[in-house]
């Protein structure tokens, strides 16, 4: 049943927009939702910056906005809050959290893109919630927000009222989910083939992100064995000689490993043999085979058990979308 209802208040659906934001940020969901309205769907999209006036996104294109804030109905179906490069000075504009406090605060449903993350962060709005936001920010943005439980691999999370998604294109992905909440999955599936994009990503933000876990560990002892396994991955690395190597017996290791990273050490060693092989696939030509020698995991098959267990596609499949954005070359 669609969630959308008959009063048109629930159909207003607000995209917050200012100078600096990702452009992407504020079209992706946009063409989502006006697709949808091709299909059936009776989004009414309404973009509103601070004062009303047309905004300059991050990449020098103007985009024309509906209004300010209080041009909207006083009831708001969804808000949508898209990001800048620099979300410090996002934050530190009171005319932009005024902005986004006031859509926020009207909205039955609230959602952000990338580091969008920050301003929902910074009006407290994510307080005590799980988030996402771009891979590359998730170590800010759980720094500068302590009570925001940060998740940097999902493409989008939900907690509650509240949905964030990972960066600038997952804006799409989330956009597509709403749909899918408010009409059904076939809807949703038509925008999706009418956009030529996934209905679902094959995986998180892991394969586009080096290692983030990696920076996260803070005992010494812990970061000296994490640092040998990722200058030789393809090394026979045992837990008994990386232990004796750091000084610290076996157990204590493990217990270190699973207590910073939530990983065994055995996990650690596969994620960072993943790494190494994702790097030969995308920058040489190598067959399968020797990838899978060369990176540490011994045998092609193992390897492409590892991948479609991680990433959810297969190391030539993963080689063909990280070399070319045509599949036919």
């Amino acid at each position: 049943m669609a969630r959308v209802g008959a009063d048109s208040a629930d159909r207003v659906l607000a995209i917050t927009a200012f100078d600096g934001v990702q452009l992407l940020d504020v079209t992706g969901p946009a063409e989502v939702f006006g697709t949808a309205n091709m299909f059936g769907a009776r989004y009414d999209v309404r973009t509103v910056s601070p004062g009303g006036a047309d905004v300059r996104t991050s990449s020098g294109v103007r985009i024309g906005v509906d209004g300010a804030p209080e041009s909207l109905p006083a009831r708001l179906g969804t808000v949508v809050v898209p990001g800048r490069r620099d979300w410090r000075q996002a934050v530190a504009d009171v005319d932009v959290v005024e902005c986004v406090t006031e859509v926020v605060r009207r909205s039955g449903r609230v959602t952000s893109v990338c580091a969008g993350a920050f301003l929902l962060a910074h009006i407290g709005v994510l307080d005590g919630r799980r988030a996402a936001t771009h891979w590359r920010l998730a170590d800010e943005l759980a720094a500068a927000y302590p009570l925001v439980s940060v998740e940097a691999d999902p493409v989008f999370v939900r907690d509650g009222h509240v949905t964030t998604s990972a960066g600038i294109t997952a804006g799409i992905d989330l956009a597509l989910s709403l749909v899918e909440d408010d009409h059904g999955p076939d809807l949703a599936r038509d925008v999706a083939r009418e956009l030529v994009v996934f209905m679902a990503r094959p995986a998180g933000q892991s394969q586009f992100s080096v290692r983030l876990i990696q920076r996260e560990a803070r005992h010494p002892r812990l970061r000296r064995a994490m640092d040998t396994v990722v200058a030789d991955p393809a090394a026979p690395h045992s837990l008994d000689t990386l232990a004796r190597d750091v000084g610290v017996s076996p157990r204590h290791l493990t217990r270190l490993f699973r207590s910073e990273t939530g990983m065994t050490p055995g996990q650690y060693l596969e994620s960072a043999r993943l790494e190494s092989a994702r790097a030969i696939l995308e920058t040489g030509d190598e067959p399968v085979e020797a990838v899978a020698g060369r990176s540490g995991f011994g045998s092609s098959e193992t390897m492409r058990r590892a991948f479609h267990h991680t990433l959810g596609v297969t190391p030539t499949t993963y080689r063909a979308r990280f070399r070319s954005t045509d599949p036919g070359r």
